[in-house]
């Protein structure tokens, strides 16, 4: 059941829309998400195929902003995820999530996609951790990813740069199962506010 949106979630703004709607996702004190199976979002690199049918809640953004956005999550199968995105296109995006590897560890990390090739850094994470917020600083083609247990106190993920220069960029939260799984995520807060992430002197 897609029920009516209006206030399901801290800061969201009429303008978001589906890339890749899942069949099931629903409002209930968030937006949950099911995901559907052999969804994934990578280009070519080392794995060779290409995947642009993960699910994504988008909008358009123009000049300079940190996103932030917390996730609830209840990983299945290897790779199940979800996270931030921020894209210019098919071949120029990124994105920042934990990815499921087993019920010990999985990876907290990022992948920067840059003309259709995508790179993978990552940190082992325990599995036990079923919640984390994210947040991406836009400063012109230079984006710094950062993660925090609590929504206050952040960590360095990583400093990357888009090299493909684009006005407007789409932004916002994506999840998908790259295996034959799926999974429920829910997103409890969304918000989008002034760039603070300022290059130094």
């Amino acid at each position: 059941m897609n029920n009516k949106k209006t206030g399901f979630i801290e800061g969201i703004v009429s303008e978001f829309k589906w890339y890749n709607e899942p069949a099931e996702y629903k409002y209930n004190n968030g937006l949950v998400i099911k995901t559907s199976p052999y969804t994934d979002f990578w280009q070519k690199t080392h794995y060779q195929f290409q995947k642009d049918n993960g699910h994504c809640y988008l909008t358009e953004k123009t000049g300079d902003f940190s996103l932030i956005a917390s996730f609830e999550f209840t990983y299945k199968v290897l790779y199940d995820q979800c996270g931030l995105f921020l894209k210019i296109d098919q071949y120029n995006w990124v994105k920042t999530s934990i990815e499921y590897e087993d019920k010990e560890v999985s990876k907290l990390g990022s992948v920067v996609t840059n003309f259709g090739y995508s790179d993978w850094a990552t940190t082992d994470i325990s599995t036990g951790v079923k919640a984390m917020c994210y947040r991406i600083n836009k400063n012109g083609n230079d984006i710094l990813l950062e993660n925090s247990h609590d929504g206050i106190n952040w960590k360095q993920m990583r400093i990357s740069h888009l090299h493909k220069d684009s006005e407007k960029v789409q932004v916002g939260i994506y999840a998908c199962s790259p295996k034959d799984s799926s999974f429920e995520c829910k997103v409890t807060k969304v918000i989008i506010g002034e760039n603070k992430w300022k290059h130094e002197e």
